[in-house]
Order: structure tokens, then C-alpha cells, then sequence
């Protein structure tokens, strides 16, 4: 039997649908320009930047936030910030996305021709589409409600809704789009709980076998520190020719070698320099073991490798606790 409603639980009950209702309405609003959106994301160099006023400005603050989390560069741009200085953030690489249920807001719309004038993509999020602001842009998203669940209508509720269920659901597209996973997402989130996150297999957070590091025993160091340097994960892994490792190189050895025998750097080859037999662990082991060992030993790159000792994988401290949040024991 369902349960008798008050008038507080009939009104609660009826802003709902009625929220439900505005975000349904969107699936016939998407179309080409939501497609194009994906692509020019995917494709642009830069960061998408999303800048808005009030409560949609705080909805341009979670459309962010969910992007950052999953693998997409966003950044919140205030227009007031941004025409005292912030404005020197944005590049023409950069997606400018612009939220504003009127699409009349004046401190964004002044800000949108020195947008414009940057070269940047810029999109709409708007109730409005021929709207001052809209007018800036080349692509619009309709994120328009027939009404607001105010009844008052004054204060944004359907169509902040609106906004943030189409940032959510751009969000989730450019999640399939650039085939981001789940070890990306536990590398994004390293403030998670730390115990449950020690508890993950190596594998799920180490850098597979083609972003490795490599080069075999008998090139010149340059070339070693070549492969470091594209790399920037501090070390450069020495495989034979049947991917077996060898030894390691780290950025530590380069410094130390440099300061000693600066005139010889060029003249070596870089199993002259390497560590022979370094520290390893395999994949399936637990993350708390490789933890250990990274303190025991000093270090904060372990190769992850098979039973034959072949690379697998490589393994950053940064990629277990986040930079900055772990210093070893003394």
C-alpha cells in the first residue's frame, strides 16, 4: 500500500518529476552539434575551459571536476577573473564552453570576444539559442526546460538540472570516446582510501609495456638518456632481445655519473652505467608488497615483469599514494 503524502512530500514528489521530466526532454535536443563538440574535445591539444555566473557558474565548477576526474584536462574560468588577469590561462588550443540558462548574462558575454578573438572552439550550454551569448559561438547545446520547479520562477532548479545532466552526459561520452579505464580512474584518485587501495593488484595502476622506457645494453648513454627524457618517469629500463630485463638507469645514476666524470658521459654505453639486477615484482602482486619494498630500498620506480623476467610493466611511487603524499621512514 503506498504511503499516505503530506503536502511537503506531494510538492517534494512533483519537483522531481518534474526535474526528471527536463533532463528527458534533452534526448531530443542532441544532435550534430553534440557530436561535433565530442570530436573537437577529443582532437583539440589544449584544455576545455568552462566559465559561467551563479548557479550555473556552480554547475561549470562539477561539469569540471567530472571531466578532470575522468581524463579530460578542464579548468573553471570566472568571467569577472578573467578580464583582471585569468584570461592569460586560455590558449587557442583551449574548448571554451559557456554556460548560461538566458544566455544574457552580461559579465560572461563581455568576456566572449576576447575569447573569440584567442581563435578558441567555442561552445554553448544555453536555454536560449539565439541568444546574445549563443551568437559568439559556433556550436550550441540546447540545454533549454519548459519551466522552472520554482514556483516562484526565480530560482534555477530544472534548468541547472539541465546543465549538469548534459555535462554529465558529455562526460560519460568522452569516457567511451577516449577509452578511459579504470586504472586511469584509481590513478586520478589517489586520495581514495588508502588500505582498500593498497590492496590492488600491481597491475591495475602500472604503466603497460609500450609506455615503457627502453633501450638495449649496448646503446650509447645519450641514447638512454633520450628514452628518459621522453618518457619523464625518472628511468629507463635496459632489455635484451628477448625483452628480458637487464638492468635500470635512473636519472639519479645520470646526475652522479655527470658530476664525476663529466668528460666520459658521451663515451659509454649504457650497460657500463646501469644497475644490474634491480628490484622487481609481478603483477598480480598486492600494491602494500611494492610499497614495501620501494621503502626499503629507496627507490620509487619498480619494473613489473613475468616468471622469465620479461617487462611487463613499469611501476611509479606517485601512481600508489599521489605526489607529494608519501616520505619514506628514516
Amino acid at each position: 500500500m503506498k504511503p499516505k503524502q503530506t503536502m511537503a512530500t506531494e510538492k517534494a514528489v512533483e519537483v522531481l518529476e518534474l526535474e526528471a521530466k527536463s533532463i528527458l526532454n534533452l534526448t531530443h535536443k542532441i544532435g550534430e552539434d553534440f557530436d561535433q563538440m565530442v570530436d573537437e574535445i577529443c582532437n583539440a591539444s589544449g584544455r576545455v575551459i568552462i566559465s559561467g555566473i551563479g548557479k550555473s557558474g556552480l554547475i561549470g565548477r562539477k561539469i569540471v571536476a567530472t571531466l578532470s576526474s575522468t581524463g579530460t584536462n578542464a579548468m573553471f574560468l570566472h568571467p569577472v577573473e578573467a578580464m583582471h588577469g585569468d584570461l592569460g590561462m586560455v590558449s587557442p588550443k583551449d574548448v571554451f564552453i559557456a554556460i548560461s540558462n538566458s544566455g544574457e548574462t552580461g559579465e560572461l558575454n563581455l568576456l566572449l570576444p576576447s575569447i573569440r578573438d584567442l581563435g578558441c572552439i567555442m561552445i554553448a550550454f544555453t536555454g536560449n539559442p539565439n541568444s546574445t551569448m549563443a551568437g559568439f559561438c559556433s556550436l550550441i547545446i540546447d540545454t533549454g526546460v519548459e519551466k522552472e520547479a520554482c514556483p516562484l520562477g526565480l530560482a534555477p532548479t530544472c534548468s541547472t538540472t539541465a546543465q549538469l545532466a548534459m555535462g554529465d552526459a558529455l562526460a560519460v561520452v568522452l569516457i567511451h570516446k577516449k577509452q578511459f579505464r579504470k586504472s586511469d580512474f584509481k590513478r586520478s584518485h589517489p586520495g581514495g582510501a588508502l588500505g582498500k587501495r593498497l590492496s590492488f593488484p600491481v597491475g591495475e595502476i602500472m604503466y603497460t609495456s609500450r609506455d615503457i622506457p627502453r633501450v638495449p645494453p649496448e646503446a650509447p648513454l645519450p641514447r638512454a638518456v633520450a628514452q628518459m627524457d621522453k618518457f619523464r618517469l625518472g628511468a629507463v629500463f635496459v632489455l635484451d632481445h628477448q625483452n628480458a630485463l637487464e638492468g635500470i638507469l635512473t636519472d639519479g645514476d645520470i646526475r652522479h655519473l655527470i658530476a664525476m666524470n663529466p668528460d666520459t658521459f658521451t663515451q659509454l654505453y649504457t650497460k657500463e652505467v646501469m644497475t644490474e639486477n634491480p628490484c622487481v615484482i609481478t603483477a598480480d602482486a598486492p600494491l602494500y608488497q611494492a610499497l614495501n619494498i620501494m621503502e626499503k630500498r629507496q627507490i620509487t620506480i619498480l619494473p613489473v615483469t613475468d616468471a622469465a623476467r620479461r617487462v611487463v610493466g613499469i611501476l611509479h611511487l606517485h601512481d600508489i599514494l599521489g605526489k607529494g603524499a608519501f616520505t619514506f621512514s628514516s
